[in-house]
Formats: structure tokens, sequence, C-alpha cells
């Protein structure tokens, strides 16, 4: 019987090992470019795969990614996505690009990406980045200071964030390890969400009045 349970115990470890160690899973053919309609193909990683005969390399191709991205937000920042949503060739390949501009002062806020870990290359300028571990971990900050040619890894699902503290406004590139990596804005979410959340929880959450409170979501 032991034999049996260890033999058991094994067998849903090697089912489950694939799913641990991947946030997309792998493909089991050349590619499966993503299409919206049914009629085109099967269902795979949320997307219907093209008739591999009609697939063209403009499906794998995406210009443009050199342009600066106007910064007039409340931020100061400007996220420009490459993922399966408009270059549809990723479908399935696990991977995913943005461009990120930052004017002066300007922010990518505290976020996460529930489904990838980050890579971040500075192209210009300097940027202070960090990245805060989980409520087990302590909580732990680590930060640094970054300039151009500087590379930084963000783990995946944990808050992190980049800040401009240049003179000039600064651009870096970040790969993410999925087609469709997710993004979750902290102050959006918590104070933006829709419907708001009750005051009083956030109040509490935040030992803050709750007309601080009603005051944050109102920006959001």
């Amino acid at each position: 019987m032991k034999n049996l349970s260890f033999l058991a115990v094994l067998s849903l470890l090697a089912l489950t090992l694939p799913l641990a160690i991947a946030s997309d899973p792998s493909p089991l053919q050349d590619f499966c470019v993503g299409v919206n309609t049914p009629s085109d193909g099967v269902f795979v990683n949320g997307k219907f795969c093209k008739d591999p005969k009609l697939v063209t390399v403009d499906d794998f191709f995406m210009a443009g990614l050199q342009n600066a991205r106007p910064v007039a937000n409340a931020v100061g920042s400007n996220v420009t996505a490459v993922n399966v949503n408009n270059l549809p060739g990723l479908n399935t390949l696990g991977i995913s690009l943005v461009r990120i501009d930052y004017g002066v002062n300007g922010q990518n806020p505290p976020h996460t990406h529930p489904r990838a870990t980050e890579i971040l290359y500075v192209g210009h300028g300097t940027l202070l980045v960090g990245f805060v571990t989980s409520n087990g971990d302590g909580n732990r900050l680590f930060t640094k200071t970054l300039n151009m040619g500087d590379v930084f890894v963000f783990p995946e699902e944990l808050i992190h964030f980049q800040f401009n503290v240049g003179r000039s406004p600064a651009v870096a590139f970040a790969a993410l390890s999925s087609q469709n990596p997710g993004v979750v804005t902290i102050a959006n979410s918590v104070f933006g969400s829709n419907p708001a959340i009750d005051p009083n929880v956030l109040a509490r959450a935040f030992q803050l009045d709750p007309r601080v409170i009603m005051d944050l979501q109102a920006k959001f």
C-alpha cells in the first residue's frame, strides 16, 4: 500500500510539474497564429488557431516600436504592449514585449503581472526600480537605480515599479514570460474598482479616515 501511495503521489507530481514551472503551456506545433473567429481553427490559449496554410509573415511582424509615445497623463508614462492581441503569431509562444516611455518624474506605478516574470532593459535615461516580496518573506523591498544599458528582473506576480529620477525623458523595453501577462495596477485596483470597495473596509486596511479613502476613490 505504501508503494502504491508513493506511486500515486509521484504520478500526481509528474502531471502537475509542467503547470507549475511555466505560465503558458508549451506549444505542440510550430505555431498557432491567434484569430478571433471559431471557423478558422482550434481554440488554444484563449485564441483560435489560424489555418497554418493561411499564415503569412505579417502574422509574426509589428513595426513602429522605435517611436516615442506621449506621456501626458497623471503618472507621466506610457506603456506600449506587444502581445498576442496585436501580434497574433505570439499565440502559444509564451513571450511578449513592452515599450515604456517616461516623462521627467514619470513612473510606471506599483503593479503586478499575474502571469509573467519581467526582464527590463533601460534604453535611455535613469530609472529607480524595485519590487516587494510577499508577506511570508517580510515584504522586503529590492530596489536599484538603473542607467542606460542596465537590466533588471521582476519576479512573477510580485509588486514592482519604475520611476524616472533623471533630468530628461527615459525609455525602457521589457520582455515578459507570457503571451498575455496581464497587469494589475495597485492603486487603480484598490481605489478604482467597479463597483467601489466599501470605504470602511479600506479605511481599516490602510488605517485612514473613511473620508480620506473616499477622496482617493474619487481620483480613480
